[in-house]
């Protein structure tokens, strides 16, 4: 489904690249959609809310895409969109977590609370295997599909809106496992080929003082 979207995405901006427009501005603009989201949230119109967090969505494949139409693709870029991300995410599970305080809905903060627990935990594992040398993209729910789940159970009803956020609770967590199960496998593969490395290097150190007592 992500290469899928990636083509379809690289389809409609190629508009903006024959136009010359900066990725950044797009990533701005999204994540500009994401505080008027949040705003609309915050109002307690949940239903316009998921509408328009589809909507910023789809801006969170339209700038990476533009980059890669246009071999634009920098580091600032990389950086300024994952930036962005992470407030625009944040700002929009606190103003979940303000709607459902003033309405007394206790388990649904509590359920935001553990999304936005485990979001954080999926960037997290993802810079810091890098920041090692290592990857760590894997897992069942990375963000464009907590943006998908979330907006589709926002702008049903409310009840899908609970389920929603069960479902992100659990697959938020699974997912930060996953990467840590990753890693794990990473760094055990690359300390085997370590010690095979040192093994084949002392042999025939090994020999040698065998030869020449």
């Amino acid at each position: 489904m992500q290469a899928w979207a990636r083509r379809v995405a690289e389809g409609m901006v190629s508009p903006l690249a024959r136009w010359g427009v900066d990725p950044n501005v797009v990533t701005i603009v999204g994540f500009l959609l994401n505080i008027l989201t949040a705003a609309v949230l915050a109002t307690g119109h949940l239903s316009t809310g998921g509408a328009l967090l589809l909507l910023s969505g789809l801006f969170d494949l339209l700038d990476g895409a533009l980059a890669r139409v246009e071999n634009n693709q920098s580091d600032f870029g990389a950086f300024l969109d994952s930036l962005l991300d992470r407030y625009s995410e944040a700002t929009i599970l606190l103003a979940l977590i303000y709607v459902f305080t003033i309405r007394h809905h206790t388990s649904d903060v509590l359920l935001v609370y553990l999304v936005a627990m485990g979001s954080i935990l999926i960037s997290y594992a993802r810079a810091r295997a890098e920041s090692l040398g290592l990857e760590a993209k894997v897992g069942i729910a990375p963000r464009p599909e907590r943006v998908l789940i979330l907006g589709a159970g926002l702008l049903i009803n409310g009840d899908t809106t609970a389920i929603a956020l069960v479902l992100l609770a659990f697959l938020t967590h699974i997912t930060a496992l996953q990467r840590l199960l990753h890693v794990w496998r990473q760094t055990r593969t690359k300390s085997t080929e370590r010690s095979e490395r040192q093994t084949r290097i002392k042999a025939p150190e090994a020999h040698e003082r065998q030869a020449n007592p």
